[in-house]
Parts: structure tokens; sequence; C-alpha cells
């Protein structure tokens, strides 16, 4: 587990970029932290690491996004989902078992229709307004 301070949105899109120069095709992110914490602060500095020239924005509304880049890159967002079976409706395989990097917000509400192996990002929001992001370990196959 790696733990990291950043002050502001670039430090944060910049811790992001570095982490995607270490991911293999097929990883799946799952982001943790409040809202407005920066999960999608992160993400937009994956897809700058991965060439993506359009604008990244949180898929709160649409549930997910897909850009295309040197990888594919997913964002999923499920904070409007209900439940694992809803989730499961939504036909997101192809994101999440495909080549691309993907990153899920909220994924603790549909932790076990995820695949067994997932790299876990936490990121805190601390009284000063700077951020504590840990980044955990890929979790190893059962």
């Amino acid at each position: 587990m790696k733990e990291h301070k950043t002050s502001s949105g670039e430090q944060t899109q910049a811790l992001g970029a570095d982490f995607a120069a270490g991911l293999s095709p097929g990883a799946v992110v799952c982001m943790h932290g409040p809202l407005g914490a920066g999960k999608t602060t992160f993400i937009q500095g994956v897809a700058s690491f991965l060439g993506i020239q359009e604008a990244v924005t949180s898929p709160t509304f649409t549930i997910a996004s897909a850009y295309e880049g040197s990888l594919p890159l997913y964002h999923i967002d499920v904070y409007r989902i209900d439940s694992v079976e809803e989730f499961e409706l939504l036909g997101l395989e192809e994101y999440i078992y495909g080549k691309g990097l993907t990153f899920i917000e909220w994924s603790e509400k549909v932790e076990e229709a995820l695949p067994s192996r997932l790299i876990h990002i936490t990121i805190g929001i601390n009284d000063d307004g700077t951020r504590t992001i840990v980044i955990g370990e890929p979790e190893e196959e059962p």
C-alpha cells in the first residue's frame, strides 16, 4: 500500500498519470472517497497518460463512459445504482472484462459482481484541503 498527499488537482492528475504507467491491460481499479474528493480528477490523469484528448467527466448520470486512447479507458460510476442485480442488467461486462483500463467509482455497492483481482484507491479530503491518496496493491487471485 502506498500513501500520497496532493495539494492541487494538477498534482492529483499527475499521480493518476504515474499510476497508469504501471497498469496492464484488463486492470480494474475501484475508486473510493466522498463526493468531491478527486476520484474523477485522478482518472483524468490516467486519461492524459493514455493520450485521450476529450474531456473526462464523471459519468454519475450516464453510469459509464468509454474513451479511446493507447488503451481503452472505461469510467463507471455506480453511485445511482441500487443493487448488484441492477448493475448486472447494465451489461458492462465488456468494460470490466475487456482489454482496457476500467475505473469504477462507488464500487463497494457492486463489488460482488466484479472480478476477484482488483486494485483499490482511496482518496480522503484533509482538513487543510489537501488530499491523501492511498493506492493498494492488486488483490491476489483466490
